[in-house]
């Protein structure tokens, strides 16, 4: 343990060796230095590369949409939206195309059949359906422990493959219906916060459609907290009040952070995932750079919870991974001033006295 501690601060004086020496005050490109070095911590190098960066959407339903109580949008359009992303016109396919990064859309659990409904030629969606969609928790349990564990593998998997295929930077996004109302469920259950303090508009609803959403989260946290304050794990957690997506990322943020990648973590809902893989390893947290402050209402305090430092704050609220994208072209630019730019050495230029 000694020389695994030693090697860890050695590389870290190597790497901030190398980004004080290049031809700038030290410190004057602030978080871009900070990027590189993490980077470099988490890839084990000095000499740090991103290597066919992905985000792998995951959508699914949840029961509770199926009632009108928390969502204005009909269940049917994560389906919907589903397809669009497969034909290329949802706003995470125009970011991803510009920044030149891979995307995989996950059906975890939609409630309708895809092979019915994809016209021919359209890209492939990755079908590691558990169920069609989750079951309704104002009534009972969302799901079954086995399907929770079969989702979290799921996620675990969708992330080996595409490391095999030389990935070393993911993002996570979601699409589901009144996945909004499941995270702030989580996020209750995990940080102890009230749920109105959790909860927010999701999908755009009204005032008045805002209060009903908090007081139908409410019955669901007076239902289920019993329950999950015998038994707080994530499973737990996650067969009570959570959706088939948001445990996929779960397991997909362990297996992430084990294959040592880069993780680039979007907003509110990929953020309560987060919650639930650090109950389960909290070094989990070591491999993530916080994309953006979404304009969820929680995500702030969720984000301060974690003790995370987002990059952006740009009002977004959309999920699909679209504060990732955003970001990933910050932490590019960190890896390209490390590699590329001179050193005063180099270069010729006389440091400071």
């Amino acid at each position: 343990m000694t020389y695994i501690a030693d090697t860890t601060a050695q590389l870290q004086e190597t790497l901030q060796g190398r980004i004080d020496s290049k031809t700038k005050p030290l410190g004057a490109l602030g978080r871009l230095e900070e990027l590189a070095l993490q980077v470099g911590m988490i890839q084990g190098t000095a000499h740090p590369r991103l290597t066919h960066p992905h985000i792998v959407v995951f959508a699914g339903d949840h029961g509770i949409a199926a009632t009108g109580l928390v969502n204005p949008y009909p269940q049917a359009v994560t389906a919907q939206m589903v397809l669009n992303f497969l034909q290329g016109g949802a706003a995470i396919n125009v970011l991803c195309r510009q920044h030149g990064i891979g995307l995989q859309v996950v059906d975890a659990g939609v409630n309708v059949d895809f092979a019915q409904l994809l016209p021919e030629g359209t890209p492939s969606l990755i079908d590691e359906k558990i169920a069609p969609g989750t079951r309704n928790y104002l009534e009972g349990e969302a799901m079954t422990r086995e399907d929770a564990l079969r989702a979290m593998e799921a996620g675990k998997k969708i992330v080996t493959g595409l490391h095999k295929e030389g990935c070393n930077c993911i993002g996570l996004g979601e699409m589901g219906i009144g996945n909004t109302s499941s995270a702030s469920l989580i996020m209750s259950f995990v940080t102890g916060f009230p749920v109105e303090e959790c909860c927010g508009r999701g999908t755009g609803v009204n005032d008045q459609q805002l209060e009903t959403k908090i007081a139908t989260l409410r019955a669901v946290h007076r239902r289920h907290v019993q329950a999950i304050a015998a038994s707080p794990d994530v499973v737990t957690i996650l067969r009570h009040v959570g959706g088939y997506e948001i445990a996929m990322m779960t397991g997909a943020y362990l297996q992430a952070a084990a294959l040592k990648m880069v993780i680039l973590v979007d907003g509110f809902i990929t953020t309560a995932a987060l919650l639930l893989a650090t109950l389960l390893d909290p070094e989990v947290k070591d491999f993530c750079i916080y994309s953006h402050t979404s304009g969820e209402q929680g995500h702030q305090r969720m984000l301060e919870y974690l003790n995370a430092r987002p990059l952006l704050n740009l009002g977004m609220r959309l999920g699909e991974g679209t504060g990732a994208a955003m970001a990933y072209p910050i932490v590019q630019s960190a890896m390209a001033f490390l590699r590329e730019m001179a050193s005063f050495e180099s270069a010729g230029v006389s440091k400071r006295e």
